[in-house]
């Protein structure tokens, strides 16, 4: 895949921003690895050493997001050895960061962009109550410093039946619901007592020990981290509301599964929602009101939502699938593809980077065979920060993703 020119124009095909109207017969203006302008192909100057991208008779999107993945620290096909997920020793595990445990070189990456996914925001498991720092990264690169685009996201934290079952087979607390909010409560009443004490020692120009894990929670508590609620039952939600409400953070909830159940109060608190996996096996009591019907109830009701596919639990590809089937059983379309793109970049603000085509963004760019919530149609061509890194090859029926290893001149 050539990559030598650094002006691009994807042009002719039926351009769906999201954040405004399609555009028939649009272009896609890419320079410098960010996109420059959108509109009609009449519309848009193109310069004259433009790399030309015939996209005519193709719909041309944004690149999808999920944002809640274990991409890359939980490796396909590696069992014990590449699952990096959980370090279950610390129930308060909020100096664990989950970039430390990235293999970019797993196949789940190539997988991801196969379904049309650049962008991920990679997380610890749910094995802790409180299991460590996000991060979001593009789905191509060749080290996870290639791929980094935010560093700074969220902390990952887990309600129900996860960790009060890892540390309940420990003999330890929390082994309880009781515990596990109990844990959440003393971890954020002791940071925000380490940020005065750090404050009151900067006052008086005295040194102060850095404590990482309540170094980390103090961002939570001033805003600069969101706080990605791992909850599935509709009373564990209203736990995770009513902590948010303690402690005043910015609380986002994933999984989500019975929160159709109680889709007017978190519309009414304007908690958004990370909804997924939606087609797995109701494989514990927590997912027994799973149903793809929950993403037409939230949005109706007025959640913001966004889908996961919670990598490697769902294979990254199906993320728009399983949009597909929530529109089957009745989310609106235009929601959907929100739902994989303006949406889960707005709830995390990531929406100055990625998420829409908008001039200034990265040209996280994908060239599909049709529309994508048609099971029928694929992704043909796709472009990280304006860079080809995939394309499906219609003569063998083969997907291509450009090699990440090193290779001599």
């Amino acid at each position: 895949m050539s990559d030598k020119a650094q002006v691009k124009a994807i042009v002719g095909g039926y351009v769906v921003p999201v954040d405004g109207d399609p555009i028939d017969g649009g272009t896609v203006l890419i320079e410098n690895g960010k996109i420059a302008a959108v509109g009609t192909d009449a519309d848009v100057d193109i310069p004259d050493d433009a790399e030309l991208i015939d996209a005519a008779g193709s719909w041309v999107l944004p690149g999808f997001i999920d944002a809640h993945a274990h991409l890359g620290v939980h490796e396909d096909g590696e069992g014990w050895s590449g699952n990096d997920t959980n370090e279950m020793t610390d129930p308060n595990g909020a100096r664990f960061r989950a970039i430390d445990g990235i293999d970019p070189y797993e196949p789940g990456f190539d997988d991801a962009l196969a379904g049309g996914v650049t962008s991920v925001v990679i997380k610890p498991g749910s094995g802790n109550p409180i299991g460590g720092q996000t991060i979001g990264v593009k789905t191509w690169g060749r080290t996870v410093l290639d791929m980094i685009f935010a560093e700074g996201v969220s902390v990952k934290s887990a309600l129900g039946e996860n960790p009060k079952r890892v540390y309940g087979e420990k003999k330890q607390t929390p082994s309880t619901r009781l515990g596990v909010a109990s844990t959440i409560r003393d971890a954020f009443t002791a940071a925000r007592n380490y940020a005065a004490q750090r404050e009151h020692a900067a006052g008086e120009g005295k040194p102060f020990d850095v404590d990482l894990t309540k170094e980390t929670l103090a961002k939570v508590l001033d805003g600069e981290l969101y706080w990605d609620q791992h909850v599935h039952r509709a009373d564990d939600m209203v736990t995770a509301i009513r902590l948010a409400d303690e402690f005043g953070y910015k609380l986002v909830i994933n999984h989500g599964t019975e929160g159709h159940l109680i889709a007017d109060l978190l519309a009414e608190r304007e908690v958004p929602v990370i909804l997924g996996p939606l087609f797995t096996t109701k494989s514990k009591v927590e997912l027994r009101n799973r149903t793809l019907r929950a993403p037409g109830i939230l949005a109706r009701a007025g959640v913001k939502i966004a889908i996961t596919t919670d990598h490697p639990v769902v294979p990254i590809n199906f993320l728009v699938y399983q949009a597909a089937l929530s529109v089957k059983d009745g989310l609106d379309p235009e929601t959907a593809l929100k739902a994989l793109t303006v949406n889960p970049a707005a709830m995390l603000d990531l929406d100055d980077q990625v998420g829409s085509l908008k001039p200034g963004l990265d040209a996280d760019v994908v060239i599909w065979s049709g529309d994508p919530l048609d099971v029928m149609n694929r992704a043909m061509r796709v472009f990280v920060r304006g860079r080809e890194v995939y394309h499906f090859d219609e003569e063998t029926g083969v997907g291509v993703a450009e090699d990440r290893r090193y290779r001599e001149a």
